[in-house]
């Protein structure tokens, strides 16, 4: 890859869905060796969390498959539509939250992280776990696990296309 990618996933409090799509993500881009070529971040389209490591479950579940997740919550800022190339909301609710933001430029850097799921259109939330079993939270890593493998291999083919 010629070009830096900053990407930066949102759900609503930043502890459980967005962080683990963050730590997938830089698992696989540290994998594909393409660390230097990423910023990768994650937020919240609320501050009710900020601060906070991400929720125990989505760390234990993180931890089983080798992802230490580090990060502490934020809350999405209109700096993050300069400060990153690529916002993936994880479902229609925190999209609109983003869009209502947004300047009319900024509208085609937002998108559903599930567009790069194998159910999209059908499906376009990452179910939030947080009122739920561990057993969710596994199947929500396991959908972001699919989802950010689909995004890489989108970012890296389309940056070959465009250095072409």
């Amino acid at each position: 890859m010629q070009q830096e990618k900053k990407v930066l996933f949102v759900c609503l409090g930043n502890i459980c869905r967005s962080p683990m799509a963050e730590g997938i993500f830089k698992k696989k881009v540290e994998e594909a060796g393409l660390s230097n070529h990423f910023v990768i971040d994650s937020c919240g389209t609320t501050s009710q969390h900020s601060g906070e490591l991400a929720d125990y479950r989505a760390r234990k579940v993180a931890q089983k498959n080798n992802i230490e997740l580090q990060h502490r919550a934020r809350k999405f800022t209109k700096n993050d539509f300069t400060d990153f190339d690529l916002i993936l909301a994880m479902d229609t609710q925190n999209l609109f939250e983003i869009q209502r933001i947004a300047q009319p430029d900024q509208l085609e850097k937002v998108k559903l992280m599930m567009e790069f799921s194998d159910l999209f259109p059908a499906e376009r939330n990452v179910y939030d776990p947080y009122y739920d079993s561990e057993d969710k939270f596994e199947e929500v890593f396991d959908l972001l696990n699919s989802c950010t493998s689909n995004l890489l291999q989108s970012l890296i083919s389309n940056n070959h296309e465009s250095s072409v």
